[in-house]
């Protein structure tokens, strides 16, 4: 099977852009749908606007809005996704109007999420049949949300879930635990890093994960399943600061956060409270196996850490400049 027409909910995310620009990439004609038009159109712009993509304003909350601009996709990516502090009331029904979507479109599905389910890893590296035994509130509603991908009731709709260990790349935002940092330093201010700093851990790039996926879900037996998509090894925080240090020559401090740094900023930033439960996997970090995604799908795609912190560290900045010039010749548009 290949892919004759994708649509990526969430399109403008961390994943979602990923995802939208291998598409892209690889010819195949793509649907972005998101919220925000503007954020669309700086992705397409980014993008160099492709005749093969479709820019679908909606709310993914509504599965009238993701039907009326699916036009004849045959897999959707579902990238979309809710902050921390409101996981628990609104993941669940934000991917049962995905599927309630693709049900009556009768399509594919390819949801991306992460390794909370696993909760502390009994094995290692983790694979698909890894015991499912989360001990946090996050862990348990992403195991609910998983059940309910798979329930029987869609009887039209084929999901898969691909599961990604912690991201970074030039597309990853404050949603992903190692995206804020990066952005931090590339612009040359203080930033935080979340966690031990000192224990090595997964990190996957973000294009190499999209890569993956777009292999994944353009075969036909893949659906059904839960498919791990690894990192490129194991690296500790100092080292992913070095490296982001040494690509744009900043000295600034990076701070480590951990549960009282956490819970104090917590009482400003909702989110940051949300994160204390999860920092476990800082401590005990979980290594998935590609072994399935070897034997079934292909290669694993793996950049360098040197090589993909440098090339994130470099887009942000470049983002960074662009937006200045930006903002500047509209302050002079006003002026004039």
């Amino acid at each position: 099977m290949t892919i004759n027409k994708a649509m990526v909910v969430g399109a403008t995310g961390g994943t979602g852009a990923a995802i939208t620009e291998e598409l892209v990439k690889r010819g195949i004609p793509t649907i972005a749908f998101g919220r925000s038009r503007h954020k669309l159109e700086q992705l397409a712009g980014r993008l160099g606007n492709p005749v093969h993509l479709k820019l679908a304003v909606g709310d993914a909350m509504r599965p009238e809005e993701i039907i009326a601009q699916a036009g004849n996709a045959d897999v959707m990516f579902h990238c979309a996704n809710v902050p921390y502090h409101e996981m628990a009331n609104k993941l669940i029904p934000l991917g049962e109007s995905v599927m309630e979507a693709a049900e009556q479109l009768a399509i594919k599905v390819v949801a991306i999420d992460g390794i909370y389910p696993y909760g502390r890893r009994q094995s290692d590296p983790v694979t698909e049949e890894h015991p499912k035994q989360p001990h946090t509130k996050k862990g348990k509603v992403r195991l609910d949300f998983e059940r309910m991908l798979f329930d029987k009731r869609w009887k039209k709709a084929r999901v898969m879930i691909v599961r990604l260990p912690d991201y970074y790349g030039p597309t990853a935002n404050e949603a992903s635990y190692l995206g804020s940092t990066l952005e931090a330093i590339a612009a040359g201010k203080m930033a935080f890093f979340i966690g031990n700093m000192t224990v090595p851990r997964e990190y996957v790039y973000l294009p190499d994960a999209a890569a993956m996926i777009a292999e994944v879900a353009g075969h036909d037996n893949a659906y059904g399943q839960n498919w791990n998509i690894p990192g490129g090894g194991l690296i500790s925080g100092r080292e992913i600061v070095r490296i982001a240090r040494g690509a744009c020559g900043s000295s600034k401090p990076v701070i480590p956060l951990k549960k009282i740094g956490l819970s104090l900023l917590g009482l400003g930033v909702p989110v940051m409270k949300e994160v204390v439960e999860m920092l476990y996997l800082t401590e005990e970090p979980l290594t998935l196996s590609g072994a399935k995604y070897e034997k079934w799908i292909g290669p694993i795609i793996a950049t360098p850490f040197e090589e993909g912190i440098n090339a994130t560290v470099k887009a942000l900045q470049q983002a960074n400049t662009e937006a200045s010039v930006q903002a500047s010749q509209t302050a002079d548009s006003r002026i004039v």
